[in-house]
């Protein structure tokens, strides 16, 4: 089973411990030996879905939306991804240099396109801009590919 992930990055602590959970649930009754997580690890759902992955002895495969991606995450969560990117048993590149919306919807394109399941940590409320998560939800949906909507009730961005 091949699982994406897609969310909402800046949640309060309170929200990013439902979402945590949902994730972890998320996962529960995969096998790990046959699950690979794909993720763009950004801070926040991606990350967390990456970390969960790989305690769980799951492979994770990122996908680098730009050259210039990590220098656009904020600078505290760069040993997480410089951690998570050393882990991951597969790279893809969009082959952008530029950090930009273009570059994101392109590397969530790519992720959607190699999975068999997104997970979208996602308000249901339109993107706030170009690649964010309502349109990587739109993309997987047009492909066809199944799409677990997980937001903790009552919580908001």
């Amino acid at each position: 089973m091949r699982i994406g992930i897609t969310g909402h990055r800046g949640l309060t602590a309170e929200v990013e411990a439902q979402v945590r959970r949902l994730l972890e649930e998320a996962l529960t009754g995969e096998a790990p030996g046959r699950l690979t997580v794909v993720s763009c690890i950004a801070d926040g759902p991606d990350a967390w879905l990456a970390e969960v992955a790989l305690e769980r002895g799951a492979r994770l495969e990122v996908v680098v939306p730009a050259d210039r991606y990590r220098d656009g995450l904020p600078d505290w969560h760069h040993p997480t991804y410089d951690l998570l990117l050393s882990g991951a048993a597969a790279v893809h590149r969009t082959g952008r240099v530029e950090s930009d919306e273009a570059a994101h919807m392109a590397a969530s394109e790519l992720l959607v396109q190699q999975v068999d399941k997104l997970l979208a940590v996602w308000d249901s409320l339109p993107a706030r801009g170009f690649g964010g998560t309502a349109d990587v939800v739109a993309y997987a949906r047009r492909l066809a590919v199944p799409v677990e909507v997980l937001w903790p009730e009552g919580a908001r961005r």
